[in-house]
């Protein structure tokens, strides 16, 4: 696909895929709109960079549907003043989006090599305030940091709390929750040092956070 091709499927991946999703954030619309999504796309998936689906990256991993990463970063609604971790570098898409949204961006992920791909394209693209590291987050994270938006963008088969006392008060996390054929998007904000608010957002299937506990007992 040449150049050109590229940036007309780039705006027409946000006026026919996104907006329609009820993304209408000028913010998030903005950065989606110049943000090169074929850079962050394996090499000979590229044609696909801007299509409506999953993209596989390896390992079993996969780049989410753009209108999804589109909703989740609408929820997390980040500001050039605040924190942000995200959970699944994978390719470093969403961390670079996170990066022009935000004031400064922690991402982690279990493979040196995502984060090793992650950190040279996000050079590239001039994101000097993402900072990606190894780790195992599927049961949650915690580095004594307070973040303001926190995005896991691998599922959880059930519910945890992992994730919830790294928020501040005030502060955003999305993960999605549950098992094939249906998941749920899920908005949780932590509006007191013990209270949490949970709005659910929309259905999807991911594939699950490598690790991620298994239990069938929860409570949401």
């Amino acid at each position: 696909m040449s150049e050109v091709n590229l940036e007309l499927a780039r705006y027409n991946m946000v006026e026919q895929q996104i907006r329609p999703w009820e993304v209408l954030e000028e913010r998030i619309l903005d950065v989606l709109e110049e943000l090169p999504r074929e850079v962050f796309v394996p090499v000979g998936r590229r044609n696909l960079a801007y299509a409506d689906l999953q993209l596989p990256i390896g390992h079993g991993e996969v780049m989410l549907e753009p209108k999804v990463e589109a909703r989740l970063l609408q929820a997390l609604g980040p500001r050039p003043d605040e924190r942000a971790l995200e959970i699944g570098t994978g390719t470093g898409y969403l961390a670079a989006c996170l990066g022009r949204l935000a004031g400064e961006v922690l991402t982690i992920d279990r493979l040196d090599t995502f984060c090793e791909g992650a950190r040279q394209r996000l050079r590239e693209q001039g994101v000097a305030n993402v900072r990606c590291d190894t780790g195992d987050a599927a049961h949650g994270w915690d580095d004594g940091v307070a973040y303001d938006v926190i995005a896991v963008t691998g599922s959880l088969p059930v519910f945890h709390r992992g994730f919830h006392r790294s928020l501040t008060v005030g502060g955003r996390l999305v993960m999605i929750v549950g098992d094939d054929p249906i998941m749920e998007a899920l908005l949780i904000t932590r509006v007191g040092p013990d209270q949490w608010a949970t709005e659910s957002l929309f259905d999807t299937s991911v594939p699950a956070l490598v690790g991620a506990p298994r239990s069938t007992s929860f409570e949401l």
